[in-house]
């Protein structure tokens, strides 16, 4: 796989804006935020832009700005400024040789998902899933996910043993070991790829899964389409984060849990649930697109290289 270099003090994290606008109040902040960590920056122009509403500039615009940012030789590494909506419109506008001829540590989660995929199957390049600019940094990270995001930014090691904070568990929903590179992310986005050329590609693989705001039927119908389309089948071992606010809303009913029990425990793949990694309070940096071993009856991931140089 490419990988970007590891990033120290001084160097500069481009800002980009794939997906939904933020506030100029709120953008302000987050570059001060990554100020203080010790880099400079520098923001792609549709950080500030909104189309239609809930887009960040046109599709071109944003695929445009990402280019150039990959060619910029003083950008060292690139973080995305939020989720939202917007990534899966990019893909077809990406110079997908240009990023690959350019590796640079490229951050971002969420709707950010569909970029991972693509980087890594059409760039093969190593990504980081990890906290944005305005959704998070500018909010203020808990020591816990500053943590994992500046170890797997500044650090060219594995980041070795996942650990949750305190008082968060990690179980395990089916016993076994399994090896390869992690893949996934947004489970909405994951399954938004589906049949497209910048589908997930699992087979041997570790598929990790999160999200936010979903209610256990809408998982159910997406983990469906998963297993349909043989994501299940082919992975190596399944990595379950976190799943905020995913409450039934209008009835009673299944629990998250008691859907990926339903759908996804029957292929028999290792699988470690509670991994304190997505949209919630903590939100520990995951590497894609390196190796990686879980030890699902002991209930241990561990990365076991390092995503960048």
């Amino acid at each position: 796989m490419n990988k970007g270099k590891a990033l120290r003090a001084g160097d500069t994290i481009g800002v980009v804006a794939t997906s939904s606008p933020a506030t100029e109040e709120v953008l302000v902040k987050s570059i001060a935020a990554l100020e203080d960590f010790g880099f400079k920056v520098k923001v792609s122009g549709t950080c500030r832009e909104t189309y239609g509403g809930y887009l960040a500039g046109t599709p071109q615009q944003r695929a445009f700005e990402l280019n150039a940012m990959f060619a910029d030789e003083e950008v060292d590494g690139i973080m995305c400024m939020r989720g939202g909506y917007g990534a899966p419109q990019i893909l077809n506008y990406l110079d997908y040789d240009l990023i690959a001829q350019n590796p640079k540590l490229f951050i971002g989660y969420s709707d950010i998902t569909a970029l991972h995929s693509a980087f890594g199957q059409h760039a093969s390049l190593a990504t980081l899933h990890g906290p944005m600019a305005t959704s998070d940094i500018a909010h203020g990270l808990n020591d816990w996910t500053k943590q994992y995001l500046l170890r797997a930014m500044t650090r060219p090691e594995p980041l070795g043993k996942i650990v949750n904070p305190p008082g968060e568990e990690i179980s395990c929903l089916v016993e076994g070991q399994a090896s390869g590179q992690v893949v996934g992310g947004n489970l909405a986005l994951v399954a938004a790829l589906m049949g497209t050329p910048y589908q997930v590609d699992t087979k041997g693989k570790l598929l990790f899964l999160e999200d936010i705001d979903e209610e256990p039927y809408r998982i159910d119908r997406m983990l469906t389409q998963l297993a349909l389309g043989g994501l299940f089948d082919d992975c190596a071992g399944v990595i379950i984060g976190t799943w905020t606010d995913c409450l039934p809303k209008k009835r009673e009913g299944f629990s998250v849990l008691d859907v990926f029990q339903n759908i996804v425990v029957p292929y028999g793949k290792p699988t470690l649930w509670n991994v304190q990694i997505g949209h919630g309070t903590t939100n520990m940096a995951l590497p894609f697109g390196v190796e990686a071993s879980l030890d699902a009856t002991g209930c241990e991931l561990t990365i076991e290289e390092s995503v960048t140089v």
